[in-house]
């Protein structure tokens, strides 16, 4: 169990802590910078562990949804009796990923001024204010998203459940492997998961850290949702015993500010909110009742990335302090630093998503074994972002060519760049290191301090950006 001394304990003792030895954070791989190139290994980085092994590896192999609930959707799913499952669920995938965020009234008043405007060039046209204002709103009509809020029926959550359920369990299982991987003595004893859904977090909370948590609180608005949900711990039925102990089901955020939780969930919840206000409200919420972890997972497209990076900020610079517990946040994962985001402020704004193998449930129509969930997250912590380790994440697949690796790296510094790494100029360890290295990971690669640097640096021969 995490004490009161907080995190700053945990992540100081537990600096990447693997295998039998403890692998000190050291400056062996200080490769990929302006005037060094040849590694120092001196501090002896790896210990005795091979490089497929190095403390930067984050990445899960293929994540399995545990027997008991896969049996249990199935169940569930043949009970219902439904009548075409396989589109049904095809459909609300394809709604889902294409989901954009909801257009605020001040952006739609500003779009209906600029049309205005525009019509009002032509004003032989529109000699009739009627015939203007009706124009106006049928160019927005055109040009607008037209955001709508899904009400989660129980036929509507037994889809979702079909379609979700081992998808979104893959993404909150990857978001608890970070943690796990980073601060292995973390034990939480309380989770909430807000936008509850199917329960897929509190079966993976439970996979993570069942021996430690006593408490999972599940808040979801769906009165069907919450009562799918326990059907789910129960194996499918309604007065069979729970397959994880104390979970408990709410329609409402407790209301004490007092009551806290160590680690806090939102998985594919901000997306279902109709304004920023909302959201804003939210995240202040979700952040006040977390005493160590905020967890936030959305879809990774531009709009999941962009809602992570707004709660982020708010959790970053937000003046708004909780009197019970007035320490800061930074970013624990998977950003390496407090700046703004590069793949948003790029001239070609990206997401910044991540993948995660899963094996599928076996429904009918599932003819893959395996697939892959494409995802956003971002995990907030308690405490002071000198606690965190700050090695530069891999954000695309590794490119492996003979004799040199192509990643492509967010830093520390804010900035993304596309290192190429061989042997030959950056030491055969970092090269080893980079191969093994997948999607999601981090790369350890410690920038020199200025003092450090040469005051006039080499030429780069293989062109690597002089900023990496």
């Amino acid at each position: 169990m995490a004490t009161a001394r907080g995190l700053r304990h945990l992540l100081t003792c537990s600096r990447w802590r693997r295998g039998r030895g403890e692998a000190p954070q050291s400056r062996a791989l200080a490769a990929v910078v302006p005037g060094v190139s040849q590694v120092d290994n001196n501090s002896d980085f790896l210990g005795k562990r091979p490089h497929r092994r190095h403390p930067g590896i984050l990445h899960l192999p293929c994540v399995e949804v545990p027997p008991a609930l896969a049996a249990a959707a199935q169940f569930l799913l043949l009970e219902s009796s439904m009548s075409n499952v396989e589109k049904q669920v095809q459909a609300l995938t394809n709604y889902l990923w294409s989901r954009r965020l909801p257009v605020e009234p001040e952006e739609l008043q500003r779009r209906a001024v600029h049309l205005e405007e525009k019509f009002l060039e032509n004003p032989d046209l529109f000699q009739v204010e009627e015939k203007l204002r009706e124009a106006v709103l049928q160019a927005l009509r055109k040009t607008t998203y037209h955001w709508q809020e899904l009400s989660y029926s129980e036929s509507l959550s037994l889809v979702y459940m079909a379609a979700r359920l081992d998808g979104g369990f893959a993404a909150v299982s990857r978001a608890f492997h970070e943690i796990r991987a980073r601060v292995p003595e973390f034990q939480p004893q309380t989770l909430m998961d807000f936008g509850s859904g199917t329960g897929s977090v509190t079966w993976a909370a439970h996979s993570a850290w069942g021996q430690s948590l006593r408490e999972y609180m599940c808040v979801d608005s769906s009165a069907a949702m919450l009562v799918l949900a326990e059907k789910l711990l129960k194996g499918g039925s309604e007065s069979g015993e729970p397959y994880v102990p104390g979970v408990f089901f709410r329609q409402f955020l407790p209301v004490s500010p007092k009551v806290q939780f160590d680690v806090v969930v939102s998985a594919f919840s901000l997306s279902e909110l109709p304004s920023k206000a909302d959201r804003t409200e939210l995240v202040q919420t979700l952040w006040r009742k977390t005493s160590h972890f905020l967890i936030l997972v959305e879809n990774g497209t531009k709009a999941g990335h962009c809602l992570l990076m707004d709660a982020r900020d708010l959790v970053l610079k937000g003046k708004e302090k909780s009197p019970s517990d007035p320490r800061p946040g930074f970013v624990f994962a998977p950003c390496p630093h407090e700046l703004p985001c590069p793949q948003l402020t790029a001239s070609k704004p990206l997401a910044c998503s991540f993948s995660q193998a899963y094996h599928c449930i076996p429904f009918s129509w599932n003819k893959k074994k395996q697939k892959e969930e494409k995802f956003s997250m971002v995990i907030l912590a308690r405490g002071s972002p000198e606690e965190a380790n700050r090695w530069p994440r891999i954000t695309q697949p590794v490119l492996k060519r003979p004799r040199h690796v192509h990643c492509h790296l967010c830093c520390p510094d804010g900035h993304m760049q596309h290192a190429v790494i061989t042997a030959r100029q950056h030491g055969r360890d970092l090269y080893r290191c980079a191969r093994v290295s997948s999607w999601g990971d981090l790369l350890p690669v410690i920038t020199p301090s200025e003092s450090e640097l040469p005051l006039s640096p080499p030429e780069d021969p293989l062109g690597v950006d002089k900023e990496a």
